[in-house]
């Protein structure tokens, strides 16, 4: 027993835990090895084609392989811009004595966790477990049964060896020991994200909210926003339900917090200011040194995050940060059928052909020199901080990060700032087409219908805000290719495409995204499609998703072999949970189609979440937006007749979260809200509360009156 529990925690010492990024070498016209990752589409699980390690594919084939030799498994997981999945590549899975090692012992599974979340999901609550925190890379050793027993994150070349011969002696000699420990941890796992139904009276108006902001406002980074510490993380769906609660609680410390986040963020060196565009995160507490990865997701939100606080602030440099994102969006992340790419690699090639983290993004001062006029460059080196504050030690060079606003350098160097915007936007063209002639990062290309649901929401938003009709064309040519490619006829799903092929059936983040989407697309287009193919996914996932016990909805869809156990999703992140998600489109939906079980059902969860959201408020943000809708009044904006697609674009222009809008051009169909609304040759704006409506007006200045 004594030496059982010395070899497990001498495996437990040898984890060092990192957050995560990947890379792989440039393919070749021949290769040494070739496994069998070579026939997937996936870019992330195609960087290990080559590895000697003999590499599958995660599946039941896989799964019934290692039933049969009674292998132990290794079950690794990452992603395409996962710096740390390179490095742990580079040092290990690239060389020949540890392949022989996993080859040999074990059977080895590559797994992208952004086409497998549930594949993903699983392992990294069994990993939690064992040691209390997990990333990418995520390496666990299981039984062939696929039940973990071992894991961890970046292991070093020696202590992945170490642990791979000590698990291996120990399966020989003591296999019971490892059982036992399975299932033991099996029942941890089955234990987690458990939600019981809530049977108690609740009324969501008269919630203790204040001692649970006042509680969360401790966790504010109260000099360069975001939360304290580091890595520093954006979290735009908390940002912006501090948006919402700050204006409707008239909470200045929250509006402050919003603002200055918004600007620090934007003036970081997080943001890219020649190309646009947000990384993941800052290693750093003040938003300067960046992981260089850059994912839809968070592009995405980020956009609908600055435009809304756009519509809120009228800030400048919220528009400046979307259109530059957008730019990036649509330049780098954007395929001719209009479906969107994942993410840019953190890594690429420097001039010696080795791969290094922020090549493609950094600078010495010598090579800014070259492509700034003289003439311009001390008021360069001010604005970008070409100085200590921006100087990045550990590489030796610049990370371009602003800590003045135009105003403020405008007035220390005597300068108009109109002049001075035409100057930098002269000095960020110019650095770009220097930029532009360095090896590109590495691109993920397939597409996630979730994170493109995300980015159709954040053009709908950024349409709302200004009005730019690209954003809206944009926004419908990706919502057509999703619902001819990834949308079935029986309101099913699709997850991922890659190479024109649709695989994977989709997990409740994709229904629940989508959804949410669609139904942003009615409220600009007034086109009933959206609204009709959101009901068609929402009765789906009824269908296949939902749990009566709890009334909350599986990850998983009933006709999928769970993995271990099915889960649910309930705490937001950095994108919100797809329970938070789908909860909030069953309450629009209900005004919709005065639904009574879209109602409730929305009830009921929130209801479920409410004690474990008071006590942590920074894991429930989304939950808190839709609490917000039964804390003050919500109302249905119906706008029907010839000129109503006008009138709902002013509308929109404002910060309005507390109201849906819906209506028609012409006669509407037969719906709830739409019903008894149209007045032949007048364009008319109701302003509605569960269906009682205020005498209709033809003005929408009139309607932002009654919406105050």
């Amino acid at each position: 027993m004594r030496k059982t529990q010395n070899i497990l925690i001498a495996c437990l010492m040898a984890c060092f835990l990192f957050s995560c990024n990947q890379t792989k070498k440039e393919t070749v016209e021949e290769h040494l090895y070739t496994n069998e990752l070579v026939n997937e589409t996936s870019p992330y699980l195609l960087q290990h084609a080559h590895n000697p390690v003999d590499w599958k594919p995660w599946g039941p084939k896989v799964l019934e392989e290692a039933k049969n030799a009674k292998k132990l498994m290794i079950v690794s997981i990452g992603y395409a811009a996962c710096h740390w999945c390179h490095v742990m590549e580079r040092e290990s899975f690239e060389d020949s004595t540890v392949a022989a090692i996993m080859n040999t012992h074990y059977l080895s599974v590559k797994v992208d966790r952004e086409e497998r979340p549930d594949v993903d999901q699983i392992y990294i609550n069994a990993v939690q477990l064992m040691n209390g925190n997990a990333g990418w890379p995520l390496n666990v050793i299981t039984l062939p049964d696929g039940r973990p027993v071992f894991g961890g994150t970046y292991f070093k070349k020696e202590d992945w060896i170490q642990v791979l011969q000590q698990l291996q002696e120990l399966y020989e000699s003591e296999p019971d020991k490892l059982i036992q420990y399975a299932d033991r941890l099996e029942e941890g796992i089955k234990s987690l994200d458990l939600v019981e139904i809530n049977t108690s009276e609740v009324d969501f108006s008269k919630f203790a909210l204040q001692p649970t902001l006042e509680k969360w406002k401790q966790s504010l980074d109260t000099i360069d926003g975001g939360d304290r510490g580091a890595p520093k993380f954006m979290m735009p769906n908390k940002l912006a339900y501090f948006l919402r609660a700050g204006i409707e609680h008239e909470d200045g410390i929250l509006i402050n917090h919003v603002k200055r986040s918004l600007q620090k963020m934007a003036y970081g060196g997080i943001y890219d200011h020649i190309g646009g565009g947000f990384a993941r995160y800052s290693t750093d507490d003040r938003w300067h040194v960046p992981h260089f990865e850059k994912m839809l997701y968070d592009n995405a939100q980020l956009v609908s995050l600055y435009s809304n606080a756009y519509k809120a602030f009228q800030d400048s440099l919220y528009k400046e940060v979307v259109e530059e994102t957008l730019g990036y969006i649509q330049r780098e992340m954007t395929d001719e059928t209009g479906a969107f790419y994942s993410s840019l690699d953190a890594d690429s090639e420097t001039s010696e052909g080795e791969l290094e983290e922020g090549a493609f993004y950094t600078f010495t001062k010598e090579e800014l020199q070259e492509v700034i006029p003289s003439s311009d460059w001390e008021m360069f080196q001010a604005y970008f901080n070409i100085n200590e504050k921006g100087f990045w030690k550990e590489e030796n060079k610049y990370v371009l990060f602003r800590s003045l606003s135009n105003s403020e350098l405008s007035q220390a160097f005597s300068i108009e700032e109109r002049l001075l915007e035409n100057k930098v936007s002269n000095w960020k063209k110019s650095v770009f087409e220097y930029r532009e002639k360095r090896p590109k990062t590495r691109l993920d290309d397939k597409t996630l219908t979730s994170w493109n649901a995300l980015m159709i929401l954040g053009y709908v938003d950024a349409y709302k805000a200004f009005g730019n009709e690209a954003y809206l064309e944009i926004a419908l040519k990706n919502a057509s290719f999703i619902s001819r490619q990834q949308l079935m006829k029986d309101g099913s799903l699709w997850h991922s495409y890659k190479d024109g092929k649709s695989s994977i059936p989709g997990y409740l983040e994709d229904y629940a995204q989508l959804t949410q989407a669609f139904i942003a697309l009615h409220e600009v287009t007034l086109d009933q499609k959206w609204i009709e193919l959101s009901n068609l996914m929402t009765q789906y996932v009824f269908d296949h998703f939902f749990d009566e016990g709890s009334h909350m909805f599986y990850f998983t869809s009933a006709k999928e072999k769970e993995i271990i156990t099915r889960n649910f999703e309930y705490r937001d992140n950095v994108i919100p949970a797809s329970n938070s998600v789908m909860a909030k489109n069953l309450f629009i939906l209900s005004h919709h189609y005065d639904s009574e079980l879209y109602r409730q059902t929305a009830q009921q969860m929130l209801k479920n979440i409410l004690p474990e959201m008071a006590q942590y408020p920074n894991s429930f943000s989304n939950w808190l937006d839709l609490l917000q809708n039964y804390r003050f009044k919500f109302y249905e904006v119906v706008v029907v007749g010839e000129n109503a697609p006008k009138k709902v674009a002013e509308i929109n222009r404002n910060y309005l979260p507390h109201i849906l809008i819906s209506g028609s051009p012409k006669v509407p169909v037969k719906m709830p809200l739409l019903e008894e609304r149209y007045v032949d040759g007048k364009t008319v704006i109701y302003v509605c509360e569960n269906y009682t409506c205020k005498l209709p007006v033809q003005e929408s200045e009139k309607a932002l009156e009654l919406l105050r």
